[in-house]
């Protein structure tokens, strides 16, 4: 794939979070599909969806803004911001109530 389909892969991505389009993963997500975030890596279709559903419940206000993406070889590093209120049991913690703003970078391969 090139470098500009790979990215506008990640902003379909994106955009099916933000349209809680969920259904749609298996079309934009290779099964060996890697995702590297903070500490860790996450590596499956199945796995990144639950993770996805998982912080939807937490914060079903969800919303994500690319404010930086670039491609490189069969990588796309991404430049996140995360908006949010804490109205569902996220990671064990129960609701708070509080709103939450965040950014984050993500490679996706």
């Amino acid at each position: 794939m090139s470098l500009e389909e790979n990215r506008a892969i990640v902003r379909k991505l994106i955009d099916a979070i933000n349209e809680r389009n969920l259904a749609i993963l298996g079309d934009l997500i290779a099964e060996d599909f890697c995702y590297y975030a903070q500490s860790h890596e996450i590596q499956g279709l199945n796995v990144i969806g639950q993770v996805i559903e998982n912080e939807v419940k937490g914060f079903p206000d969800l919303h994500v803004i690319i404010k930086d993406i670039i491609a490189e070889g069969d990588k796309v590093w991404v430049r996140l911001e995360q908006t949010g209120t804490h109205t569902g049991e996220f990671r064990g913690l129960s609701p708070t109530g509080k709103n939450t703003k965040y950014a984050t970078v993500a490679i996706w391969r």
